[in-house]
C-alpha cells in the first residue's frame, strides 16, 4: 500500500495572532496595542500612545467613557455610577475599570 502523503489541505496552519486592543475615532485608528490580560482600557491606551481622559478612576464618573465597536469588555455586576442601562445599550464602557478580552476594538468617542 502506498503512503499516503498530507497536503496542506489536510493540516491547514494555525497562525493564530495575538489578541489587539484597537483605538479608534471613527474610522480612523489612532492607535493599538497587544492586549493584556487584567490590564484596563485606559492602560491599554496609554501603551497605544493614546489618551482616554479620566477623573475618578473607579467608574464614578463617566469622564473615561467610550463605545464598544467589537469584542468583549465584561460590565461588573452592579453597573457603576457612571454607566446605566441606556448607555450600556449603546455599548458603553468605562476605560477606567473596562478590562477587555482579547481582540477588542473601541471608538474613543462616548455612544451619541
Amino acid at each position: 500500500m502506498p503512503a499516503h502523503s498530507v497536503t496542506t489541505e489536510e493540516t491547514p496552519e494555525k497562525h493564530a495572532l495575538p489578541p489587539v486592543v484597537r483605538f479608534l475615532q471613527g474610522a480612523k485608528l489612532l492607535g493599538q496595542t497587544p492586549h493584556v490580560p487584567g490590564n484596563t482600557l485606559v492602560e491599554h491606551a496609554e501603551d497605544a500612545g493614546v489618551h482616554i481622559p479620566t477623573n475618578c478612576t473607579s467608574g464614578t464618573c463617566g469622564t473615561c467613557m467610550v463605545t464598544l465597536l467589537y469584542g468583549e469588555i465584561p460590565l461588573p455586576e452592579v453597573l457603576p455610577p457612571g454607566l446605566d442601562d441606556y448607555l450600556v445599550e449603546g455599548c458603553a464602557r468605562l476605560g477606567c475599570i473596562g478590562k477587555p478580552d482579547g481582540d477588542v476594538d473601541v471608538d474613543i468617542r462616548p455612544p451619541l
